[in-house]
């Protein structure tokens, strides 16, 4: 047997397989992008080191000195003194390995009633659950951002779109508002997501559990879970909390999306709603003149990676059979990537909204436009002459008509002109025709009204802290 077909000491098969080949080593590798679960790894090993100690399966001399090398190996990581060895595979294996050099045989007792199945479970959950702190955390400042500016702006009228055509008139603030519920909506996904991956699959083991006396709830409390997972086999080949938190980013993206899609309309010169700040804008290589939004450009575009890396996870699960499979190596890159973007788009939508300037005397002027005081005019029908509404719709409906033939519309009108298509119109009050008007009497629960929206600002910044 030459040397590259040899063991190489300490490997975890050692004795039973032959050496790998490269490409098996190629393939097989995780450590290059596991070892962000290098601190979780710690944390559990440390809680899983004291479990057994307290359970009389290993002595409390052999579990603190396993607790002490691992809380210098986790100095070394924070220090950026580490070496992931790729050789080693996975991060798991390098810890365990450098444990081995620090102190000895007596780092082969950490993994007594111990799996790499339920440590990687372990390790996931934990790192998921951190990911989770920290994306709700961003949202909660997004969501203030929100109420602040809604509050400022809660009187400043814009024009309110549907197919992306005029509509009704609608404020600032308010439009804003609706981004407001959405991330909350996505804040509330989050903590349901953590609320179903807090149980510790730890004492799963590979798959059946254990013979020895551990007590897996030791595990969980010091480890922060509120339980344990109830089946072994479930346990150690769940992936579902990793879908959670892929599901609940995807739609976030979806908002993220939309957000950086309108903030980009909005900056043309033929919206002229926003201007955006200088610091987040990049230029052209050959056009001087440009201001172009690159990063709501890139909000817009992360989506996509978000729901290609839910996408893969799905396909990856959709056929295994119980209970663990290497394919589910496959969750980690698809969840690091999802959880990186997820954060820098939350961060860049957050900038955006600090960043922008409304013009409120652009969006005020083109809230106008279209005719978009025709409900209104409508509404006045039925109220002020008694007319059915269907009736109404088709009177008003036949006037801007009658107004387009003219190059005309409704905001370049008086009462009296319109009396010269139907006299029923003639004694309508001339603020019906203005988009002042329109917003202030839209006083129905979650309607536009100015007072409403300055109002429903604060309720947003009270329903986000209780999301805290």
């Amino acid at each position: 047997m030459n040397r590259e077909e040899t063991p190489r000491e300490g490997q975890v098969w050692e004795g039973w397989l032959t050496g790998n080949s490269a490409l098996l080593e190629e393939i097989n590798a995780s450590v290059r992008f596991d070892h962000r679960l290098a601190q979780q790894d710690l944390d559990g090993s440390v809680a899983h080191a004291r479990m057994l100690a307290g359970s009389g399966v290993i002595s409390s001399a052999e579990s603190e000195l396993i607790v002490s090398g691992l809380e210098r190996i986790r100095g070394e990581i924070e220090a950026g003194e580490f070496t992931f060895d790729p050789a080693l595979e996975d991060v798991h294996m390098n810890v365990e390995a450098r444990l081995r050099e620090l102190i000895g045989p007596v780092a082969g007792r950490l993994h007594t009633a111990r799996s790499r199945n339920d440590q990687v479970a372990v390790d996931a959950r934990l790192w998921v659950r951190d990911a989770i702190g920290r994306l709700d955390a961003l949202l909660g400042r997004v969501i203030d951002v929100i109420a602040e500016r809604a509050e400022v702006h809660h009187a400043d009228v814009m024009p309110g779109f549907t197919h992306l055509q005029c509509a009704q008139p609608v404020t600032i603030g308010h439009h804003l508002l609706a981004y407001g519920e959405m991330f909350l909506r996505d804040r509330d996904r989050l903590r349901c997501a953590r609320l179903r991956l807090d149980e510790s699959p730890l004492g799963a083991a590979a798959l059946a559990g254990t013979g020895y006396p551990i007590d897996p709830y030791d595990t969980a409390r010091r480890l922060g879970f509120g339980g344990v997972t109830r089946n072994s086999l479930d346990a150690v080949s769940d992936r579902d909390f990793v879908l959670d938190y892929l599901s609940a980013g995807a739609t976030l993206a979806v908002h993220i999306s939309r957000l950086g899609e309108e903030m980009v309309i909005w900056s043309t010169p033929q919206f002229g709603f926003i201007a955006l700040p200088e610091d987040l804008c990049a230029g052209s290589s050959i056009m001087p003149q440009k201001r172009n939004p690159d990063l709501p450009e890139l909000m817009r575009a992360k989506s996509g990676r978000i729901f290609g890396d839910l996408m893969a996870l799905l396909t990856v699960m959709k056929g295994l059979p119980l209970a663990y499979s290497r394919d589910m190596q496959e969750d980690k890159e698809a969840l690091f990537d999802a959880a990186d973007n997820l954060e820098v788009g939350v961060r860049a939508a957050e900038a955006m909204l600090r960043g922008i300037t409304f013009r409120p005397e652009k969006t005020r002027a083109d809230a106008a436009l279209g005719n978009t005081v025709a409900t209104d005019v409508a509404d006045w029908l039925v109220a002020g002459q008694g007319l059915p509404f269907r009736e109404a719709h088709s009177v008003v409906a036949g006037l801007v008509k009658w107004l387009g033939v003219q190059g005309r519309e409704l905001k370049d009108s008086s009462p009296a002109e319109l009396g010269d298509f139907d006299a029923r119109l003639r004694p309508m009050p001339p603020e019906v025709l203005t988009v002042e008007n329109a917003v202030a009497r839209r006083t129905s629960p979650g309607g536009t009204s100015p007072e409403l929206v300055r109002k429903a600002a604060v309720e947003l910044r009270g329903r986000n802290a209780e999301s805290n």
